[in-house]
C-alpha cells in the first residue's frame, strides 16, 4: 500500500535530510502558506520531534529521518518471507497498528508499520509514546484455524521472537520482563500487545503489535512512567536502521507464529527460561489494589507467572496484572 502523504508530513519529510530549509523554500516547494508552514512544524514538536529554527537559516530536524520503506523492508526479507507476507502496509500516521489490522486487513498474514501512532497502545490500556520516525511500531495479523495449547502465552513466544531478531542484527544482552517487555540495561527497551478476534476453541485473528524504542527524543520521553531505554543510547553508531530492524522482526516473527501454532509454547519455553529477567529475584506483582510480594520462579506452560510467596506456589496470568523488580 503506498503512503498517503497529507501536507504535514510533506513538510517534515522535506526537512528529513538534517539541512537547513527556510520557511520560505518549503512553502514555495509544497505551494502552501508561510504560516502553514510553521503550523505544521508546531505540530511535529508538539509530539516530540525536535527541530530547530535559527532565524536567517531556516528550520532543521535535530538528526536526519531515518523513514520506514515497504520496498527496503521487503528486499532485507528472505524468499521464504516475501512469498508468505501477504500484504505489507507502511502509513505516515495512524491511532494503532493493532487497530488498523484488525478493521483492515484482508489477506493474512499482513504487517503494517506506522511512522507514528496518535493512539498506541501498551497493557491494560496504557499510553505507547510514539513520536513520528523515532522507533518501530509495527503489527503483525495471523489467522490461527486451530488455537494451540497455551494459546494465552503467544505474548512470549512473540518476545522471544523479538530478541531473536534483535540478536541477528547484533544486539546482544535484551532480557523479557514477564509478561511481554523487552528490557536492556535494566530499563525498558519495548513491549508486545496481542489483540485477538474470535474465540477458542476454533479459528481465530490474532494481532501481535511490537513497539521498539530506536532513537526516542528525549522531549517525547517525559510522558514514560517507567524507567527506559533506546537502541541509540545503548549501541551508539552500531544502532541498526529502522528498515533493517523492520525485516528482522518480520522475518523471526513469521516463523515464530507458525512455530507457535503447530507446537504452542512449549517450543519457545526454554529460549524463555534463559531471557527471564525476574527468574529467581524477589518481586511486587501489583493486582488492582493488592500488592503480592514473592520470588519468581518463571512461567508455567500457558505462560502464567509462578510466585513463590513464602506460603507456596501462586499462579498468575496475565492481563490486568502487572510487576515490578522489588529494589
Amino acid at each position: 500500500m503506498p503512503r498517503t502523504d497529507s501536507t504535514a508530513h510533506q513538510v517534515i519529510r522535506a526537512l528529513g535530510d538534517g539541512a537547513f530549509h527556510s520557511g520560505e523554500q518549503l512553502a514555495r516547494r509544497l505551494q502552501i502558506s508561510r504560516s502553514a508552514v510553521w503550523k505544521h512544524l508546531r505540530r511535529f514538536q508538539a509530539s516530540g520531534l525536535e527541530i530547530f529554527s535559527v532565524p536567517g537559516c531556516g528550520y532543521r530536524l535535530a538528526a536526519p529521518l531515518d523513514l520506514l520503506d515497504a520496498a527496503g523492508i521487503k528486499v532485507r526479507l528472505s524468499p521464504a518471507a516475501r512469498r508468505q507476507l501477504a500484504e505489507l502496509s507502511v502509513l505516515d500516521e495512524v491511532d494503532s497498528t493493532n487497530t488498523w489490522l484488525m478493521a483492515r486487513a484482508r489477506k493474512l498474514p499482513a504487517v503494517c508499520l506506522a511512522e507514528r501512532q496518535t493512539a498506541g497502545r501498551g497493557r491494560r490500556g496504557r499510553q505507547w509514546v510514539s513520536p513520528f520516525a523515532a522507533n518501530l511500531y509495527m503489527s503483525c495479523a495471523r489467522r490461527f484455524d486451530d488455537l494451540p495449547p497455551g494459546f494465552s502465552a503467544l505474548a512470549l513466544a512473540v518476545a522471544v521472537a523479538a530478541v531473536r531478531a534483535l540478536d541477528t542484527l547484533g544486539v546482544s544482552g535484551v532480557a523479557i520482563k514477564w509478561p511481554n517487555d523487552l528490557w536492556m540495561a535494566n530499563r525498558k527497551l519495548g513491549g508486545i500487545l496481542v489483540d485477538m478476534q474470535g474465540e477458542p476453541p476454533g479459528q481465530a485473528r490474532m494481532v501481535v503489535g511490537i513497539g521498539i524504542n530506536v532513537r526516542m527524543p528525549a522531549a517525547a520521553a517525559t510522558h514514560i512512567d517507567q524507567p527506559w531505554t533506546d537502541l541509540a543510547t545503548q549501541l551508539r553508531d552500531k544502532t541498526p536502521g529502522r528498515n533493517e530492524l523492520a525485516a528482522a522482526l518480520i522475518e523471526q516473527l513469521l516463523e515464530a507464529l507458525d512455530v507457535f501454532a503447530a507446537r504452542g509454547f512449549a517450543a519457545f519455553a526454554a529460549d524463555w527460561r534463559a531471557l527471564d529477567l525476574a527468574a529467581g529475584k524477589s518481586v511486587r506483582l501489583h493486582y488492582q489494589q493488592h500488592v503480592i510480594q514473592g520470588t519468581a520462579l518463571g512461567v508455567d506452560q500457558d505462560g502464567a507467572l509462578l510466585l513463590d510467596t513464602g506460603g507456596g506456589t501462586q499462579r498468575f496470568v496475565s492481563g490486568d496484572l502487572s510487576m515490578r523488580l522489588a529494589p
